[in-house]
């Protein structure tokens, strides 16, 4: 049975942004280890005639003609950003370095 660490189940939940008390740290262990053993499980089938496939039934989508249609005007589609310079729309910066 695939089994997880305590420390990669705290990764796991820090990358989650998941605050997990030390009790279900070791529950999360064992339920993670048992999704990760039914995957094995399934990766183990042979699948080598098995044709690739977007969905589970058949489907058919029929595409439209591309029609060339007026834009919206760019006041009407900024009208409701808060800030905005010219038609540019502006926003926080996000990473260090950059103009606030």
């Amino acid at each position: 049975m695939p089994t997880l660490t305590r420390k990669e189940v705290e990764e796991i939940a820090l990358l989650a942004r998941l605050h997990l008390e030390s009790e279900e740290v070791e529950a999360m262990q064992g339920e993670l280890g048992a999704i990760l053993e039914h995957f094995s499980g399934i990766a183990s089938v042979d699948t080598t005639d098995v044709v690739p496939m977007t969905h589970a039934v058949p489907m058919d989508l029929p595409l439209r003609n591309d029609v060339v249609l007026p834009s919206l005007p760019t006041d009407e589609a900024l009208r409701g950003t808060p800030k905005r310079d010219g038609d540019l729309i502006v926003v926080p910066a996000i990473l260090p370095g950059g103009p606030e």
